[in-house]
């Protein structure tokens, strides 16, 4: 079987997409084109498909260039009608084949993340709102606490616009990523709730016996975990629902399994060693730099 094509959003793309190195490719890219034949490049006038009913476009855009050995087609949306909501006129997705036997390699497109939720308001909550909010940009923060109070204390102490809720629901309904960083023993986020296509980070529920997350959730999502061991042992959410794990983080990161950004996914941390030992070394380099500069 071939290898599932790998999604890369956008912190990807902008991490890699650096204009010294793009610049040059594009001018030679240009040059070609305008060659002719001599160029290498193929690349017919887009398709231009009208949505007349709704004032929209949709544009498909394929080309071929032998000195790169690369073959994509751009899937291009255009709508008038957006421009006063908070949809995008232009969306864009780009695939990229295998020029060799026409296997999709990788889609490359906008994240669809605009709602995030955080169920839980202690300092897993805090840190986890910071790294997300700085790595992404979300149309729209949710909270809740089981103490409406400290949802709206964490609300006023960082930084952009957190909508508290009422209710764990409320705060779920249509979220794309979901947050789950609660002291609870009990399922607070269900299945039945969650929006086909979510993302969820449980990061609470850390003994066997505990649980943030019900069975239809867990028997319904696929399942990351950062330690396959630990895992399966201390998170109650997987060894009560007997839920399956699809693979580790690390196998994700290392290419072994695929990220399936399509479907409902959970990511089920129970912690690392490791990851406190990088941290510990990152911050005690820092320091003793900063102290030999002096």
């Amino acid at each position: 079987m071939s290898e599932q094509p790998v999604f890369l959003g956008p912190e990807i793309v902008e991490k890699y997409l650096v204009y010294s190195t793009l610049i040059p490719l594009l001018e030679k890219a240009l040059i070609n084109y305008s060659r002719g034949k001599e160029g290498g490049i193929v690349q017919p006038i887009r398709t231009i498909v009208p949505v007349a009913k709704y004032n929209g476009f949709l544009g498909v855009m394929p080309a071929y260039s032998t000195e790169d050995d690369a073959l994509t087609t751009k899937l291009v949306t255009f709508y008038e009608t957006n421009a006063s909501s908070d949809i995008p006129s232009h969306q864009a997705t780009v695939l990229l084949f295998e020029p060799s036997n026409g296997t999709l390699k990788a889609l490359l497109k906008p994240s669809p993340c605009e709602v995030l939720c955080i169920l839980g308001s202690g300092a897993q909550a805090h840190s986890h709102y910071e790294a997300f909010t700085q790595q992404f940009f979300f149309r729209e923060v949710r909270i809740w606490s089981r103490t409406r109070d400290k949802a709206e204390k964490f609300a006023k102490s960082v930084e952009g616009n957190i909508r508290v809720c009422s209710t764990a629901q409320e705060a779920v309904n249509d979220a794309d990523v979901i947050i789950t960083a609660t002291m609870s023993t009990e399922p607070v986020l269900f299945g039945d709730w969650v929006k086909p296509g979510a993302h969820i980070n449980a990061l609470g529920a850390c003994r066997p016996d505990w649980r943030e997350l019900d069975d239809t959730l867990m028997k319904n999502c696929v399942l990351y975990v950062d330690t396959r061991e630990a895992s399966q042992k201390e998170s109650g959410d997987i060894v009560l629902s007997g839920a399956s794990i699809f693979g580790e983080i690390g196998e994700i990161l290392n290419g072994t399994k695929p990220a399936l950004s399509d479907k409902t996914t959970v990511f089920k941390s129970v912690g690392m060693a490791i990851e406190d030992t990088v941290s510990a070394k990152i911050v005690y380099d820092s320091w003793q730099s900063t102290r030999g500069n002096k």
